[in-house]
């Protein structure tokens, strides 16, 4: 099995405000991407469990929430780990605009 993907996304909201806005921002995130489809969305205090689909594939992963960033870890199947350094600065671009301060 590949090395997962990890990206860290610092921002200088806290942890309550940082979970509040990814909770209510991610079903958006999801739906502007067309080819992505979000399966499963658990949380466990501070922690995401998902499970995402993509042209036909399915990745699993968590996203940790602390006071000064968020930190996502994927498993992506081996036809997505070709798309991984897209992935990984979509994921930062999108996380950047969820935890702006605003």
């Amino acid at each position: 099995m590949s090395a997962p993907l990890v990206v860290s996304i610092p921002h200088r909201l806290g942890r309550d405000e940082a979970a509040r806005r990814l909770k209510s921002g991610l079903g958006q995130a999801a739906v502007s991407v067309p080819m992505l489809k979000l399966d499963e969305e658990i949380w466990q205090g501070d922690r995401m469990i998902f499970r995402v689909r993509a042209l036909g594939q399915v990745a699993a992963g968590h996203v940790d929430i602390a006071d000064d960033h968020v930190l996502l870890e994927v498993r992506l199947p081996w036809l997505l780990q070709k798309f991984a350094d897209v992935a990984q600065q979509t994921i930062r671009k999108r996380g950047h605009l969820l935890l702006e301060k605003k």
